[in-house]
């Protein structure tokens, strides 16, 4: 793994900025990496970490940077719970660690940096120097993942009978004998316009 700086500087760059969640995104995912033994998560052990994020802030993108999974790859997986946590499974091994950060961090860090005005200076400078046990909680898990969701699946494709999108990763839903998106089970996220 590389350093905190090292991962500063790369996540400034894939993010735009740096701020506490970006740092707080990178602990989390240093220390749920180090319980793991996983110590290259993007080289010889890129395919082996699915991670799960549930908050879609800075410290998602932060996590990105230091575990190598992506959207796209299959390898991150999102749930918005709301909540500064995140999963990291290990699938060569079947353990599984989720670490939480503790509402307390924010307290330490007007504790620890009283001279300093601005909130979020003050969780910056105490994300990087508080140690992982006192910054996050963690808890061993166990995480189900279907065949379905690991990185590389591949299978048949299939069309909503409805709309006629076509629909991968066995994400149809069967209703009535008919094979339907998720939009058209009633699960749409959206409303369709009509002009």
């Amino acid at each position: 793994m590389l350093s905190l700086d090292e991962y500063v500087e790369l996540a400034a760059k894939a993010h735009g900025h740096i701020c506490a969640g970006q740092i707080l995104g990178l602990r989390m995912a240093m220390y749920g990496l180090e319980l793991l033994g996983i110590d290259d998560p993007i080289g010889k052990h890129r395919k082996r970490l699915v991670t799960f994020v549930e908050i879609d802030r800075c410290a998602t993108d932060a996590i990105g940077v230091v575990t190598g999974c992506r959207l796209g790859k299959r390898a991150l997986k999102f749930r918005d719970w709301g909540k500064m946590a995140a999963t990291f499974c290990d699938l060569e091994s079947g353990r599984a660690v989720r670490v939480v950060a503790r509402e307390s961090s924010k307290q330490r860090a007007q504790e620890m940096f009283p001279e300093i005005a601005a909130k979020g200076e003050q969780q910056l400078r105490a994300y990087r120097a508080l140690p992982p046990e006192e910054l996050c909680a963690i808890e061993w898990v166990k995480v189900r993942i279907g065949p379905e969701d690991l990185p590389g699946y591949k299978a048949p494709r299939t069309v909503c009978d409805t709309c006629g999108e076509g629909i991968n990763f066995h994400r149809e839903v069967l209703t009535d004998g008919r094979t339907l998106c998720r939009a058209c089970a009633g699960e749409r996220y959206w409303e369709p316009v009509v002009p």
